[in-house]
């Protein structure tokens, strides 16, 4: 019927592509602010970041789906047409898949992000990272496939071959996917994390920077960085102070001279115990008696401390407490010495 009014096929296939986007952009266009006003009165900011997102690939779509249908007021080869329509669709599998891609990072991970910021682990963190790798991967490899196959490039012995290709690939990279899954088992397990302070069995000692998919960063006392495969690390003894929780117990082993009085020794440094600020008032200060040495008489104060982090402090505190409540109550905090008797 258009051909009537407009004989030059090309002019005409111009005014039809113009006509149809139009439309299928009004029609977009009027979804999307029925959809606005709709999310406008939920709490949540997801679906108005889905409609933001997904806005420039719907208007591309609407573009290829006219296009795909302006083809038709042109007369072209069947072999020029089948090309021109191979690669449409090709462009229309991307958009789909950016699609999917909006779709699963706004409702999926962003939600899973939202619940997980309430939470004080960040193995959560953690995961959601690797599935984010993991979707971007097989959308990708999905959509190469899919195209493949518009093409008439036959995907079974491609498969195949890719199969054989990723058997020999894992073999040569064998220790590194070694140190792969070795870390996502740590993940996974939540034996160590970033922020954790370790002593691992060879006498490493320091906090956990960052557990990559290689190796783990510990920071030690001396501001050093060592760097340990991650196979290596999760077949090693390690003592988490972290774990099962942050608060940690503290010992300072003290001494006083033979003759002075048991109790008050630990009523006095009992009552310092408990006036630093960082040992937990949640649980009890202990002082023992633990042994009568040579040259003295020697004790050893428990305490908990709320975080590990804390606990240099708390000691270095403690032993300056213990220290002067001693020397002003004038008991005598001995030194090692030895006798010698001459026999005439």
């Amino acid at each position: 019927m258009l051909g009537e009014y407009i004989a030059n096929d090309y002019l005409r296939a111009f005014v039809v592509f113009v006509a149809l986007f139009f439309v299928i952009r009004l029609v977009v266009l009027i979804i999307e602010k029925i959809a606005v006003k709709l999310t406008s009165k939920t709490k949540t900011d997801l679906d108005d970041e889905l409609i933001a997102r997904s806005s420039k690939p719907v208007t591309f779509l609407a573009f290829l789906i006219s296009l795909l249908l302006t083809i038709q007021e042109v007369s072209l080869s069947a072999s020029v047409s089948s090309v021109i329509k191979s690669g449409i669709y090709s462009l229309m599998v991307v958009v789909f898949s950016v699609l999917a891609y909006v779709i699963i990072d706004v409702i999926v991970i962003n939600s899973f992000k939202t619940l997980t910021r309430k939470t004080k682990s960040k193995i959560d963190d953690s995961i959601i990272t690797l599935f984010h790798s993991i979707m971007n991967v097989g959308l990708v490899t999905v959509s190469l496939l899919y195209i493949l196959g518009l093409w008439g490039i036959e995907v079974t012995p491609l498969l195949a071959a890719m199969g054989v290709g990723g058997l020999a690939v894992a073999l040569a990279l064998q220790p590194i996917l070694s140190n792969i899954f070795s870390g996502a088992s740590m993940v996974l397990d939540q034996s160590v994390k970033a922020g954790d302070l370790v002593y691992l069995g060879d006498g490493t000692k320091g906090k956990v920077e960052k557990v990559g998919l290689r190796s783990t960063k510990i920071k030690t006392f001396d501001n050093e960085l060592i760097i340990i495969p991650n196979n290596k690390l999760a077949d090693s003894t390690i003592q988490n102070v972290a774990l099962p929780e942050p608060k940690t117990r503290a010992t300072v082993p003290f001494g006083v001279a033979y003759g002075s009085d048991i109790k008050k020794v630990k009523d006095l440094v009992i009552k310092e115990l408990k006036a630093i600020e960082l040992v937990s008032k949640d649980d009890n200060v202990v002082v023992r008696f633990s042994e009568m040495a040579d040259s003295s008489l020697n004790f050893k104060a428990y305490f908990y401390v709320a975080s590990f982090e804390n606990r240099a402090d708390a000691i270095d505190e403690a032993n300056t407490r213990i220290y002067n409540a001693l020397n002003k109550a004038k008991i005598e905090i001995p030194f090692p010495q030895v006798d010698v008797n001459l026999k005439k």
